[in-house]
């Protein structure tokens, strides 16, 4: 399984980007995506899943991020909206290997993309 992440760019506060990843090989349908991000100096964190038809959002970007799926695509979608230079990172897909629900738990995700890199400034 390859995971290709795009769409990450430099931003200003207040702007919008929409990242995408795109998903290949033996991938379970029912499996659950997530997007995690990490910046300089700081532990990765989830920042939002989809699942079983349902999403998990982390709290410092609900109302603000929307993730959303085309599964006949196999890519997932991050629409971020409202940046804020906290939500500087490098932004990482990430696909479980079996039927999930929506979760930020990292330890889940066995596939993981190299990342796209989103600067709010």
């Amino acid at each position: 399984v390859q995971l290709v992440e795009s769409g990450g760019d430099l931003v200003q506060p207040g702007g919008s980007l929409r990242l995408s990843c795109s998903a290949s090989g033996a991938i379970d349908s029912g499996s659950a995506m997530a997007w995690f991000r990490q910046a300089p100096g700081k532990k990765r964190e989830g920042v939002a899943s989809i699942g079983n038809g349902l999403t998990f959002y982390a709290d410092s970007v609900k109302g603000r991020f929307t993730i959303s799926r085309d599964n006949s695509e196999n890519t997932v979608y991050l629409q971020m909206n409202s940046l804020k230079p906290g939500d500087t990172a490098m932004y990482f897909c990430a696909i479980t290997s079996w039927a999930a629900r929506a979760t930020l738990a990292p330890r889940l995700y066995k596939y993981w993309g190299r990342g796209t890199q989103v600067t709010v400034s």
